[in-house]
């Protein structure tokens, strides 16, 4: 390993300075040079090309579990340890988070309160009976940009979106009709949110009548009743809104669209899906 080290850093460093401070004998390294490589060294080789294309080919957003996934999807028979092992060693890890913050709603409001049908069971078997609805705001050079989205509980699929410059009620009703209009559920489906005013005001309620669907809200400032929203905001602001500095709310609008349209549902494994992307996950319980 300490020759690997040395090897891998030999443009960046003196190699006799190197084998000084570690402690070996340059004639020791340029004999481990002159060796035949190993067939265990060629395929942590071969491994480790793998792991770093895919760790690029999802900009640096997958650890080791979801690295893991990825190649025992293309046939590589690997242990997750291994893959652990050889992303420490050469530095290769997922984009580092911030400290979660549970955020609260302001439900001063005069509009009915729908009961609490999930009481924080997440739990659903079939697409299109669950689904989870909420809003977050993104900074801009013009100001916030709002996004109204909804997540089916049974596949992880954002199944509609919407965004503005305010977060009138029209902001949520969009994304629900969105949602609609592409997965056309059957009457029963429950519609769980906070107690924002959005979610209470009766046009939102019309829609939702009009669809055969019960609304379900959370209690008073307990973001955990709607726990997997929550969890979806958080992956998307580690994952795109802290790479990024947006000048316009146009920019914004663009990168969202391509990350929920062309990565999220399509490409991302998810691990509450025992590592399938949404998309698979609909297509295997439908």
């Amino acid at each position: 390993m300490t020759f690997a080290f040395i090897e891998q850093h030999a443009t960046t460093w003196p190699v006799r300075l190197m084998c000084r401070v570690l402690g070996v004998s340059p004639s020791g390294y340029y004999g481990w040079r002159s060796r035949p490589e190993s067939a265990r060294s060629a395929s942590n080789r071969q491994l480790l090309d793998d792991v770093r294309r895919i760790h690029a080919a999802h900009h640096r957003r997958y650890g080791s579990p979801r690295v893991h996934a990825a190649l025992r999807a293309e046939g590589r028979s690997v242990s997750r340890a291994r893959v652990e092992r050889l992303m420490r060693r050469h530095g290769i890890r997922a984009l580092a988070g911030r400290r979660f913050r549970p955020c609260t709603t302001d439900s001063r409001h005069d509009p009915p309160i729908a009961p609490n049908l999930l009481k924080q069971d997440f739990s659903a078997v079939r697409p299109n009976t669950i689904w989870l609805a909420d809003i977050t705001y993104l900074p801009t050079g013009e100001g916030w940009l709002y996004l109204a989205a909804v997540l089916d509980l049974a596949t992880r699929k954002i199944v509609g979106w919407s965004m503005r410059d305010h977060m009138r009620t029209e902001l949520s009703v969009a994304a629900l009709m969105m949602a609609a209009q592409r997965q056309r559920p059957a009457a029963g489906l429950i519609c769980h949110s906070d107690r924002g005013s959005q979610y209470a005001a009766e046009a939102y309620r019309r829609q939702l009548a009009s669809m055969g669907a019960k609304p379900s809200m959370g209690r008073t400032a307990c973001c955990y009743d709607n726990a997997p929203m929550e969890s979806f905001f958080h992956t998307l602001k580690v994952e795109l809104v802290y790479q990024r500095r947006w000048a316009t709310r146009d920019e914004a609008r663009r990168d969202l669209f391509a990350y929920f349209e062309g990565y999220y549902n399509r490409q991302r494994i998810h691990s509450a899906l025992g590592y399938l992307t949404p998309e698979q996950a609909e297509r295997t319980a439908g």
